[in-house]
């Protein structure tokens, strides 16, 4: 079994908004807590607080209360912070929508999270008001944070409003150990989307052990273009960057000029990115056109990203590439290079953070890995988890959890790691049949289900294949209907407008049979070893 190098850590016994806001100084309440690129405007501290107290006075005061569920769809804006925390505060559990899925999509969320109220804004609300309805969500509890002056004013409650209400905010009581505070969604390792649930005591634990690994201060500016309702988002740069009382520089969405602008013009000194990002970086031209020196820190998460582009997106902005890694079952964060060990390869996630015991586990017998090799690392093996930031479990589901969460407590993440001497770990592979694609988990059995609803498709699987640029799409093998003309276009066209961009078909191939088990399972490794064949 392995531990973290780092001393555990204090993890308080106090609710998220306790921990975040209850902990504010006198010095603290005049800092800059949000800038809105847009406007220009800023949110201290001590408004920020004020803000998410009326939120949740206003909640309290429509009968929201701790068995409530309230659905957040909702792009990186300044308002998030204030209704994400306002709901915390109410005791509430808030359910976090990817601001990109379709109205099918956010209804089977609302349902699965068994949410009465949603919050969103006026770009986003004709798919909300079409789930909402779907659901039996009355208008009045669909709030347009954006909506006061608009059409939908006179429909749905707006955040300005709420806020001249000036409700206190209520008093609560809960276990923060056991009470659910967040439901972001999350296929695991198999399967389709299931509710994470994340207490309040699993949140202040993993910011509590970040601390510890990632160098964030209250003189740093944070660029926030990693989407909120990702629990990546969620916890490393919103809850983070509010603990250590970092300013947050809101993006609702990513614009390479966009974000280099936003660097240049505000100073930014700490970014939290993605592979994707890391490659524009290390490539594009468009960098060398700004002034970007303000960045001492490059973080990325959310999937691998590969050493040499690390190193060369680094060198070129002259700033610091960290690597970290985690799940949403972790809230998320399980390691993280320490800023100080600069003898860590940033091809690897770093050390494990404070208050965890970890196991490598062989995937052909099930015994653990504990032996050093001459080289310094040990055999590939399953990453356990064990720590305080492991999830409850997921939302009705006690099978799925039961599959993830062993009777010891350790968490079976299906990454295959490898622990190196100095303490560090790199993720090499991973058991689980997920598609990480920019970061977003995509499940080869959602999309599959979706295919074999097309009358032209008698068969389909679903696998990940690299692109020229190494990452990692959806790649569709079909078999067409005789006679059917089906082409690729029209299969990608189907499945772009059923689900949302990131989830979509990116290559398809025609094939004569889906390889499968004598149990009828599909041999995704057929499908893998045919594509390799092929490249």
């Amino acid at each position: 079994m392995f531990t973290s190098p780092l001393p555990d850590v204090e993890i308080p016994e106090v609710s998220i908004y306790d921990y975040l806001f209850g902990t504010l100084a006198d010095e603290d309440l005049g800092r800059v807590a949000l800038i809105d690129p847009a406007s220009g405007a800023e949110t201290t501290y001590g408004a920020l607080r004020a803000q998410v107290n009326a939120f949740a006075g206003a909640l309290a005061a429509r009968g929201v209360g701790t068995d409530s569920v309230l659905g957040l769809l909702c792009p990186n804006v300044a308002a998030f912070a204030t209704v994400f925390h306002g709901i915390l505060r109410a005791g509430a559990v808030v359910t976090t929508i990817n601001s990109l899925y379709t109205a099918g999509e956010i209804e089977k969320q609302l349902r699965d999270a068994g949410a009465t109220w949603l919050i969103t804004v006026t770009p986003l609300l004709p798919g909300a008001s079409a789930a909402a309805e779907a659901c039996g969500i009355p208008d009045d509890h669909v709030i347009v944070l954006d909506g006061a002056g608009s059409e939908s004013a006179d429909r749905h409650p707006n955040l300005r409003e709420l806020l001249m209400e000036q409700s206190p905010a209520p008093e609560v009581s809960f276990d923060p150990a056991t009470h659910v505070a967040v439901l972001p969604y999350s296929s695991g390792t198999t399967g389709i989307p299931k509710g994470v649930m994340l207490s309040h005591r699993n949140l202040v634990a993993n910011v509590q052990q970040c601390r510890s690994n990632i160098e964030l201060t209250e003189t740093d500016r944070v660029l926030a273009v990693l989407p909120f309702f990702h629990i990546y988002g969620m916890t490393v740069l919103l809850n983070l960057a509010l603990r250590q009382r970092a300013s947050l520089v809101t993006m609702p969405r990513f614009d390479l000029v966009e974000f280099l602008t936003n660097i240049q013009k505000f100073q930014c000194t700490y970014l939290y990115i993605a592979p994707p990002i890391a490659v524009a970086l290390a490539k594009h031209p468009v960098v060398d056109e700004f002034d970007i020196s303000s960045v001492h820190t490059v973080f990325s998460g959310a999937a691998p990203l590969d050493g040499d582009t690390a190193q060369l997106a680094g060198s070129r902005i002259h700033a610091r590439m960290m690597q970290g890694y985690g799940m949403s079952e972790l809230s998320p964060v399980s390691h993280a290079m320490p800023y100080e060990r600069h003898d860590i390869p940033v091809s690897s996630v770093g050390t494990l953070l404070p208050n965890q015991e970890c196991k490598l586990i062989d995937t052909e017998t099930g015994e653990e890995i504990t032996e050093i090799g001459e080289d310094g690392r040990t055999a590939a093996g399953e990453l356990w988890i064990k720590g305080p930031n492991v999830m409850l479990g997921y939302l009705n589901k006690p099978d799925a959890t039961a599959e993830t969460l062993d009777a010891d407590g350790f968490l079976h993440t299906g990454d295959i790691g490898v622990y190196h001497r100095g303490d560090y770990f790199s993720i090499v592979d991973r058991v689980k049949e997920l598609i990480k694609y920019k970061g977003y988990q995509i499940a080869p059995a959602e999309l599959e289900a979706l295919l074999l609803s097309h009358p032209a498709v008698l068969d389909a699987a679903v696998i990940g294949v690299l692109d020229d640029e190494r990452q990692e799409i959806p790649k569709a093998f079909i078999v067409p209907a005789p006679g059917s003309g089906l082409t690729e276009d029209a299969v990608m066209t189907f499945v772009a407008d059923n689900v949302a961009p990131h989830k979509k078909i990116r290559r398809v191939e025609f094939i004569e049979a889906i390889p499968k088990s004598t149990a009828g399972k599909i041999l995704r490794k057929d499908l893998r070893a045919r594509e390799t064949a092929t490249v």
